[in-house]
């Protein structure tokens, strides 16, 4: 017997938190390893004599996460990225995503990704029913990129993995880059120029204190609304209103018609009260904020339960219960706690 909540309940009752912000969009980490050691993310110090990473039988398989994806959408999620780690390291991903875009009311699969891989896999996500990806790329210089990457990423390789989504038919990428002070920020009017002319959209983020690791201060920050003069300044832009208010990124067009750029200014402009987005890791732990100290554990209900209902109903109970502000409250007494580390929450 079929227990899962039917669809069309949600499509007339939206589930909604504390502060009236719907469940729509689902961010799964399916693998908690990454091939690089990004400064801002898992800096290699910060690794070192731990072992921290999941064994591969702890991972949620691919059926506990159909499972849980199939609950949230019936809870009225129609949006799910796919993150990790680095999510093209797991074994079988595309037929992973073949199975996550079978169900029924999920609209849009995303993936993030540091790139290197997809020259072998784009072609059979992009059959498997992927419909979007995002890249991340924080420079175009080769040394800069390396000290970022802690020594393990080559731009030539970055670069391939663009071509490669191109020519699979992802036609527009996002291209994701963390501007640190001092770090890249040079080089990031470099970086605009090389995809000026182009579908694929770069979105400037500034550096986050996702985590305990990355040696976060606010002096590193590059305040986004300094890049928007900048760039204005040398290719003139205009705001783009989305029409979507749990967007991220504020959007802005070249004048001259050469594209998009976006920026995510989750320090000096926290979108705290349109965040729609729900978080689970790898090993089934359920976060609603991505600066979270602590989460909820659905391991248990998602491997050990013959009710698929109860799944539903434990993520529809901590989500009514939510009331994550955390960029707003950035600074305030009482915030200064240790926090996930963003390779398990995925960005």
């Amino acid at each position: 017997m079929d227990m899962r909540l039917p669809l069309k309940f949600t499509e007339t009752v939206p589930l909604q938190d504390a502060f009236q912000r719907s469940l729509q969009e689902l961010r799964v980490s399916v693998i908690d390893r990454c091939n690089f050691r990004c400064t801002y993310c898992m800096p290699a110090d910060s690794l070192q004599g731990r072992g921290v990473f999941l064994p591969l039988e702890k991972l949620l398989t691919d059926h506990e996460i159909e499972d849980l994806v199939r609950a949230f959408v019936s809870l009225g999620v129609r949006k799910l990225r796919l993150t990790g780690g680095e999510p093209l390291l797991r074994p079988g991903l595309p037929a992973l995503v073949e199975q996550l875009a079978g169900i029924s009311g999920l609209e849009d699969i995303a993936l993030t990704t540091n790139g290197v891989m997809l020259p072998r896999l784009a072609d059979d996500l992009a059959a498997a029913g992927l419909n979007r990806i995002t890249v991340s790329l924080d420079t175009l210089d080769p040394k800069v990129l390396a000290e970022m990457s802690g020594g393990k990423a080559k731009l030539d390789e970055i670069l391939g993995g663009i071509s490669a989504a191109e020519a699979a038919g992802f036609r527009q990428l996002k291209i994701n880059t963390v501007v640190q002070k001092g770090v890249n920020d040079h080089t990031i009017l470099d970086l605009l120029d090389h995809f000026r002319g182009t579908p694929h959209r770069v979105r400037l983020i500034e550096f986050m204190d996702v985590g305990n690791s990355n040696h976060w201060s606010e002096s590193d920050v590059v305040p986004n609304s300094e890049w928007i003069e900048e760039i204005g300044n040398k290719w003139p832009i205009l705001r783009v209103n989305s029409g979507n208010p749990a967007e991220t990124a504020r959007r802005y067009e070249y004048v001259d018609g050469q594209g998009e750029i976006g920026f995510i200014s989750s320090i000096t402009q926290p979108f705290c009260g349109g965040c729609t987005r729900a978080r689970v890791t790898a090993d089934g732990i359920f976060y609603t904020c991505l600066f979270s100290n602590k989460g909820t554990n659905l391991m248990p209900l998602i491997r050990h339960s013959e009710d698929t209902g109860e799944l539903s109903r434990k993520v529809s109970e901590i989500w009514v219960r939510r009331n994550d502000r955390y960029s707003e409250e950035r600074g305030q007494p009482g915030h200064d706690r240790e926090k996930v580390e963003m390779y398990k929450l995925g960005g």
